[in-house]
């Protein structure tokens, strides 16, 4: 890597490491390492963090926990599912509110995916929209601790009347 940045992990806090796990896969992750190992977390066993780990990450001394880093495909960005033990979660956030507050992931066919979702028991906040000019169909569900996914398909031949 020369210079400025490129794509890591995305962090996704989870009460159920293994029931997150699940979500996900149904929506096409897979697990790509069974393990945090830069901060000694594994799926298995709770572990400490060490004191520095708990420092930089701004919670508690003593806080254990469990993760796991599961990708996409083969590229980057990934997500880090992390479980701990520390204090009680505050609510997710809302499209409303400030920071990272949705998971865009794009696929080719989003009324197939909604209904294959749906029939695993995946809930949808509302049905499916199409975007302006009919750019996008968009459809938005809550993995199982409420952090929001959004759901697109593209139609990149409308997009390219838009210089695009």
């Amino acid at each position: 890597m020369s210079g400025g940045f490129q794509w890591g992990h995305i962090n996704v806090n989870v009460s159920d490491l293994e029931r997150s796990i699940a979500f996900y896969e149904l929506l096409g992750f897979k697990v790509f390492m069974p393990a945090i190992p830069y901060f000694g977390l594994e799926r298995g066993e709770a572990r400490s963090l060490e004191d520095s780990h708990a420092d930089v990450l701004g919670v508690p001394r003593g806080t254990t926990g469990r993760a796991c880093i599961v990708q996409l495909d083969d590229g980057f960005p990934k997500l880090d599912l992390t479980a701990l033990d520390c204090a009680a979660p505050a609510q997710p956030l809302g499209t409303q509110d400030l920071g990272v507050v949705r998971i865009c992931l794009a696929c080719a066919d989003l009324a197939a995916e909604v209904a294959r979702l749906e029939a695993a028991g995946v809930g949808f906040l509302t049905p499916s929209a199409t975007g302006t000019a009919g750019l996008v169909e968009v459809a938005l569900c809550r993995d199982p601790d409420g952090t929001l996914i959004e759901l697109l398909q593209i139609y990149p031949q409308r997009w390219a009347a838009l210089g695009a």
